[in-house]
């Protein structure tokens, strides 16, 4: 009898500490169900429609975001860079490429709590398209570093990881179905602090 009861209770805990840490792992993942690579960025398309996954929805839900609608721009994070390795704030990043057509677009950093980074003193801690030296048809050139850069910089402070956000507002891309044919700014280490 005993033996029967402490059988029923270790699968009982398996099956329950599963579906928890599973549905746990699909929340905090970028990439997961519903998600559409386009080399580092990361996106969910159908994100702020009825076609949304309830995955995409819990997460929203849970990080306190307002979904953009389908016909009103895109959302995408980076966690890499186009190698492969995971961003930091102690490593200086450049985003070098094409966007594609966009009225408006904002790019800004956030750490692991998914909060914006506070930016060393008086300087922003994000970019939008109307703050930078760039006009629609060249390819977008930014960098991101604790150190001042010329041009364009975003600036970040502390140590630790972090994500980039873009969000494109007003972008043909949200509305086609071949979001994940489209061109974005590939994301290259330059150099760390050690």
């Amino acid at each position: 009898m005993l033996k029967t009861v402490i059988f029923v209770a270790f699968v009982l805990l398996i099956a329950l500490g599963g579906g928890a840490g599973s549905a746990w792992l699909a929340l905090e993942s970028t990439r997961t169900i519903g998600s559409v690579e386009i080399g580092p960025w990361v996106t969910f398309p159908r994100q702020g429609t009825h076609e949304a996954d309830p995955y995409s929805r819990a997460r929203s839900t849970r990080l306190g975001q307002l979904s953009l609608g389908q016909a009103e721009g895109i959302v995408l994070v980076a966690g890499s860079d186009s190698a492969g390795r995971p961003l930091l704030r102690q490593c200086t990043y450049q985003l070098q490429g094409d966007l594609p057509p966009t009225r408006f677009f904002t790019l800004h950093a956030t750490g692991e709590n998914r909060q914006i980074l506070s930016a060393p003193a008086r300087f922003s801690s994000a970019l939008h398209s109307r703050s930078l030296l760039w006009r629609h048809g060249q390819p977008l050139k930014i960098v991101v570093s604790a150190r001042p850069q010329p041009e364009n910089w975003l600036a970040v402070a502390g140590t630790g990881p972090m994500e980039l956000v873009l969000t494109l507002v007003d972008t043909p891309i949200s509305t086609g179905a071949r979001v994940g044919e489209t061109s974005l700014p590939g994301i290259t280490r330059m150099e760390c602090d050690v």
